[in-house]
């Protein structure tokens, strides 16, 4: 956060994805806690929840974890909190609309601005703002709109991505396996690859 970069140097574009990845894995890991699968130990499990969601973006677990098994019980329906009838563009306002609360931006504001004491403004941005708000469209394509849109002939109404473990790790930690995670929310992140496809035909 003290690098002094160019933005012709390439390497700074890199560290972005890098941190985008990293900022992803972050929420993936505060998902899988609201699936009690960090830890057995349910007061790990919840403290590792609390803590991702809230270095993620200052969000409150319990209203994510409500939200989020909403999702599971009725997805693809009115009542599921994730699901917008409309186009990319108009889903992801609505996604974000229904999850981030003024509070929210104004701790994140405050918190820039404490910042900037210690970090030049340009690190905080290339390397902070612009990565988590790169993730977030990074966890909404791969993780609601792609394996959600349109209707899939399956109890869960959601769609899988392609066999390629590798380009399903780096798009979003296994994420767009997203008929396997609904079929078996129970398992982490780091076990959908090894996760049943869809019955043929689903």
């Amino acid at each position: 956060m003290q690098w002094h970069f160019s933005f012709s140097n390439p390497l700074v574009y890199l560290f972005v994805l890098v941190q985008m990845h990293l900022y992803t894995g972050l929420f993936i890991t505060a998902h899988d806690a609201m699936h009690g699968t960090v830890s057995s130990n349910k007061t790990t499990n919840n403290a590792a929840g609390f803590i991702a969601t809230f270095v993620y973006a200052a969000f409150w677990y319990p209203k994510l974890y409500t939200k989020h098994h909403q999702h599971h019980k009725h997805v693809h329906t009115a009542d599921d909190p994730d699901y917008h009838q409309g186009n990319f563009i108009s889903w992801y306002v609505q996604f974000i609309r229904n999850y981030l609360s003024i509070w929210q931006v104004i701790f994140m504001a405050v918190l820039f601005n404490i910042l900037k004491i210690w970090i030049p403004q340009p690190n905080l941005i290339m390397f902070w703002v612009v990565p988590s708000l790169l993730s977030t469209l990074q966890l909404f394509y791969f993780g609601t709109y792609r394996p959600h849109k349109g209707d899939h002939d399956n109890v869960y109404q959601s769609g899988t991505q392609k066999r390629n473990h590798v380009a399903a790790f780096f798009s979003c930690y296994f994420f767009g396996y997203h008929y396997e995670h609904h079929a078996s929310p129970g398992t982490p992140w780091w076990q959908l690859y090894k996760a049943p496809r869809p019955p043929k035909g689903e």
